[in-house]
């Protein structure tokens, strides 16, 4: 005899687990991480980072998602974050407790707060007002996905925590001394690094090919060249600024 439905009960739909839960369990499980594809997407983001991009096309099409189904990428962010910090507190604080108040300043507030805040910021402005309009009504509508905004916070991070925090770590006797040869390296250092920034934003938003006006995201490049100047005329050192706040007593 051939089973029969039960009367008043439709069959359930099979319930799709939660993309961000998912990614936060694997947070713990160093095994199901690759590691080496993150490395190369670090460097690859320094150097050619429309290749970068190029991968999350195919990324898309293998696992019908764009965000990263892998949390590898923020873990060695936020490793680096600490070995850098920890640099910072051995080279200008010898404090344990200032260097744990450094440590955590940086993942939180420079990294993950940051990045949860420009990430929903820019999900919320591209699902919002940069879709393109779908006449057709059998077409799919596309959404940018949170992960994903936070993905493109990531990969547009790295580059400039390269320039502010390694770079930045072994010219700081030079970028923090005063004059206006400091003043003028510090400032164009920032320059790059947000402007830097900015692009690998555009370039994360630009892949979506359901997104139009994604030029958006390079206008803060222009803010950026007409400030810099400014800031440099002006006698502000953004390195002197930014030591103060952490290390004004050794500076």
């Amino acid at each position: 005899m051939l089973p029969t439905a039960s009367k008043g009960r439709a069959p359930s739909a099979t319930r799709q687990p939660n993309p961000v839960f998912q990614y936060l369990r694997r947070i713990v499980k160093w095994q199901q991480m690759d590691i080496e594809y993150t490395f190369w997407q670090m460097l690859h983001l320094c150097t050619s980072p429309k290749v970068v991009y190029q991968h999350t096309k195919y990324h898309k099409q293998t696992k019908n998602q764009w965000a990263r189904d892998d949390p590898a990428f923020v873990v060695i962010c936020s490793l680096l974050l600490t070995v850098s910090a920890l640099a910072y507190c051995a080279a200008y604080d010898h404090s344990f407790g200032h260097a744990v108040y450094v440590v955590i300043s940086g993942l939180l507030f420079h990294f993950l707060l940051t990045g949860l805040l420009l990430a929903t910021s820019c999900w919320f402005l591209t699902n919002n007002y940069l879709r393109e309009e779908t006449p057709n009504s059998h077409v799919v509508e596309q959404r940018v996905e949170w992960l994903y905004a936070f993905d493109v916070h990531c990969n547009a991070f790295f580059p400039m925590f390269v320039l502010l925090y390694v770079v930045h770590y072994f010219f700081s006797p030079l970028l923090v001394a005063h004059g206006f040869i400091p003043e003028l390296l510090s400032n164009l250092l920032f320059m790059v690094a947000a402007s830097y920034y900015h692009y690998l934003n555009f370039l994360g938003y630009d892949v979506l090919p359901f997104l139009e006006r994604t030029t958006f995201f390079l206008y803060p490049i222009g803010l950026v060249i007409i400030l810099s100047p400014i800031l440099i005329l002006s006698g502000f050192n953004p390195s002197r600024y930014v030591m103060n706040i952490y290390f004004s007593r050794w500076l």
